[in-house]
Order: C-alpha cells, then structure tokens, then sequence
C-alpha cells in the first residue's frame, strides 16, 4: 500500500511516519523547507509523488487546501482515497470534494483531527465523513488511529471539528489569560493548580459546571465583573474575562425573565404601537418618567427590556461598559444623576450599542449629536442636550435597580417611549398592564368615534 503525503510539517511527518511503520510506502511533497521523515521518498513535483498512490493526505493548511488540490487532481489515481485532513469551514471541504471527484474521479473523505496530533501521532482521535469515509476509516484503522465514521457529506466532519474548537480554543485563551493576571498577581503556580484540578474529574466537572452556570448566573456574574476589575487593577487585558461575564448576565437576564413570566420577543411586538399615554392610563399613572426627560427627535419611538446604567455626574465609564452586556432587543437606562452640564453620550457610542442590537436610550441627563442620533433612526431620551463631552474616570455599576425621572427601574423591566415621554412596566406587571393597556386603546378609539360621529351627525 502506498500513501501520499502532501504536505511534511509536523502533522504531515507524524503520519508519514506512522504508515511508514507499518510497512506502508511513503512518498511526500512539499514547497516548503522542511525536513523529509525517514523512510519517505520525496518529490519535487506534486505529480510524481501521487502516482500509483492509495491514500493521498493532504495537510497543507486551510488557506493552501484547494489550490493544493487543484493542482494535485489531474494526477490524481481514480482508485485513489483523497483524504482532506485540514481544519477548514464546512463550506471549504465540500469545494474540495468537487475538486477531486470532478478532476480525477477518486474517493473523496473529509478527515477531522479531533485531538493534539504531536501528543498523539498517527494515532490521534479522527472524525471522518463523505463519500469515502467507511475506507477512511478503514485505512486509517490500519496505523491504529481510533476513527468516528458519521458518514454523511464534506463538511459534516468539519462541523465536528469547529464545534469541539469552540471549547477547546476557548478554553486555551482563557487559561492564557487566567495564567497571565495570575502571574502579574504573583500567583501564576497557584492559578495553575486550580485549573489543573478542576479539569481532572471528566463529565462530572462538566455538568456540574454547567449546571452550577445556569443555576448561580445572576451571583457569578458579580464575581466576574470583580475579576474584570482585578484583570484592570494588574494591567492584564481582560478579554476572556469580559466574555465570561457578558454570558453569566444573559442567563441571569433569561432567569428573571423567565421568572417573571415575561413572554420574550412576542411580549415586546405586542407593546410596539401602543401610545405610551394609554399605557399611563391603564397602570394609573404609575411608572411614568417626569417630563423632563424628553425625546430628542420628533417621531422618535422604542420598545424594550432595560439595561440599567449608574455613573457618576459627566462620566460614562460605565456606558462603555454595558456595551459588552448588552442583548438584542435591550434599551440602555442611564442614571446620569439628572447632571447636564456634560454629555453622556454621542454618536459614535450609539453606534456600538445599536450593532449590539440596542433599540434606544434613556438618559436621565445630558446627549449630544442629535442631527446624526435622528438621521440613524434611533430613539434617545433625555433631559437635555449639551456638546461638552463626558469624563470617562467612573465609578460607575451597571444590571442594577436605578432610579430616572422619579421612578425605579430593574434590569429586564419592560420600557415604552414615544414623543409623548417614557413609562416603566415592571416585569411581573408585563402582561397585566399589555391587556389593559389595550382596553384603554379601545375604549378611546370608540369614544373618539362616538364623538366624530356627533359632530358630523
């Protein structure tokens, strides 16, 4: 048997060493200057080294994959296996497959590497699907290498990879960046062992991670946010650590939601176009934010959960900061302390909490960039407008009760604003102030009807 090694860096000349090991012929190709493995017959064109070949690796890279394949294809046996081990999009793999099954007619096996090839060799853990995959399977069996047939289609087994490099590539960031504020705390060994300990105990330390996540979101968040501050403290960038507090607030969002009994999405359509003074109405004039906070552009409507904000007079630290935080569908609430000599925001932070999915703002206290805040089609209110920027110093908190215009405002509460001002429905009051919000609409549409009527009478 004889297989073809495209490719000879260090995976490449594991698995040339592999086969050679078990009495395969090996012959191998590469541009590049790398070392040929013992017992690998090397080639300076691609052509020579795939002839008469059973087997065809090909470890190039994502990036060089298909033009390797496409320069390979024409010399390729049609009784060949063209096995793709590298990491690449599903949509890569399925290019490949046209490739080789078009050019040459042979086999074609989307090969995924799903373990540490240098730790493991040839003998490293593999998903394989695609036409090929049951000979995949079948020859790579023969060097010893554990092997995951799903069969299925180019790509299926890429997926695999992707989804199982989620974790693992996230896992390794976040313990470069543990590792990191460790050392710069003076700890480093320490953070080692507790991370060492807590991935020795297999699924039980999954589920009881995730379970334990789910569960104690809305108190872990807390502690993440404190880890932020530290990785701050010790000038340690705090990017994974900023992720891992960004999803403990959304699931401690969806908990008191679901608590709460607010129906999501399709309670929030519901709201969309019920005026605001009939809101008022229904909830007996409770909840209404003073007058003072006003909307800045004509016209100017939004519906959402809030995402409460506290900063100190003329800072928005803590603005920068929710943005991380913020969900789709949120309005970002803002206890500016009614200070309006500086303002809290413009347009260029607008920008970021829109792209996070923010649908308006409430700012008890001062905006600026009115003109572009219109022209953008998104509703800001607030007491005032000041061009005079804002410190950014802090302190500030963030997804906690604050106070605007008078009234309280929890994180996940339900916030309606329109050119007639801004009113605040407690989540456990969602659907209760929805249906008698709808019978004041109703009863004022029939009573103005009442009266047209008379007049034209």
């Amino acid at each position: 048997m004889q297989v073809a090694v495209i490719g000879l860096g260090e995976a490449g000349s594991l698995y040339a060493t592999g086969f050679a090991a078990k009495g395969w012929t090996v012959t191998g190709f590469d541009p590049a200057d790398n070392l040929t493995p013992a017992d690998v017959t090397r080639f300076d064109q691609v052509a020579d080294a795939v002839a008469g070949a059973d087997l065809v690796l090909s470890l190039t890279g994502g990036k060089a994959a298909l033009r390797a394949a496409a320069a390979l294809a024409p010399h390729l046996p049609k009784t060949a296996l063209f096995a793709d081990l590298n990491a690449g999009s599903a949509g890569l793999k399925k290019q490949l497959a046209a490739v080789i099954t078009t050019e040459s007619g042979a086999q074609f096996a989307d090969v995924s590497v799903v373990g540490s090839v240098p730790t493991y060799g040839a003998q490293t853990p593999l998903v394989v699907s695609g036409a090929g995959s049951a000979r995949a399977t079948e020859l790579f069996g023969t060097i010893g290498a554990p092997v995951e047939d799903i069969a299925g289609e180019p790509g299926d087994a890429a997926r695999r990879k992707l989804l199982r490099s989620s974790f693992m590539k996230g896992l390794g960031a976040l313990i470069v960046e543990s590792v990191t504020i460790g050392k710069a705390a003076g700890a480093e060994e320490w953070v080692r062992e507790q991370i060492a300990n807590e991935l020795s105990t297999g699924l039980s330390a999954v589920e009881r991670l995730y379970t334990g996540t789910v569960k104690h979101a809305d108190r872990r968040a807390t502690e993440a946010d404190a880890a932020i501050t530290l990785a701050d403290e010790l000038g340690v960038r705090p990017v994974s650590a900023r992720a891992t507090a960004e999803i403990h607030h959304a699931l401690a969002d969806k908990a008191k939601a679901d608590q709460a009994g607010v129906i999501d999405d399709d309670l929030l359509e519901a709201y969309r176009g019920l005026a605001v003074a009939n809101i008022g109405d229904a909830r007996d004039r409770m909840g209404t934010v003073d007058s003072g906070i006003h909307s800045l552009w004509k016209g100017a409507k939004a519906v959402g959960r809030a995402r409460t904000v506290w900063v100190r007079e003329g800072d928005n630290k803590a603005i920068h900061e929710v943005i991380n935080y913020v969900q789709p569908g949120d309005i970002v609430v803002i206890n500016g302390q009614g200070d309006t000599n500086r303002a809290l925001i413009g347009e260029l932070i607008t920008e970021k909490l829109r792209a996070r999915g923010a649908v308006g703002m409430i700012i008890d206290g001062a905006a600026r960039d009115v003109d572009v805040l219109e022209e953008m089609g998104f509703g800001v209110w607030a007491r005032a407008v000041n061009p005079a920027g804002p410190y950014k110093n802090g302190p500030g908190q963030i997804n906690i009760p604050v106070a605007i215009g008078g009234v309280v405002v929890n994180p996940g509460d339900i916030i309606c604003a329109d050119s007639d001002g801004v009113i605040v429905i407690p989540a456990t009051e969602a659907v209760s102030s929805l249906i008698a919000g709808r019978a004041v609409e109703a009863d004022e549409a029939q009573r103005r009807a009442a009266i047209l009527a008379s007049v034209t009478a």
